[in-house]
């Protein structure tokens, strides 16, 4: 499950210029990691490509902390 998390760690980072250190699990997308909402559409198919799943709109809504992400993405994974 670390290599999962260290794998969204290291998208958000590249997808949002940041140090992947910098980021943590409570880390929230639009407050804490100044995303934008083209940012997190660009987050989520990203996801998508890594993991080869398909996360739906309403799973999207609920994409606000590294947290959510790595627990909808580790419903696919596992």
């Amino acid at each position: 499950m670390q290599n999962i998390e260290k794998k969204i760690k290291k998208i958000i980072a590249q997808q949002l210029g940041l140090i992947e250190q910098k980021i943590t699990n409570e880390s929230l997308l639009v407050e804490d990691l100044n995303a934008d909402s083209l940012d997190i559409v660009e987050l989520i198919m990203a996801f998508e490509e890594e993991f080869n799943i398909e996360i739906t709109d309403e799973e999207a809504e609920n994409l606000t902390s590294v947290q959510s992400i790595f627990d909808i993405i580790k419903k696919y994974v596992f």
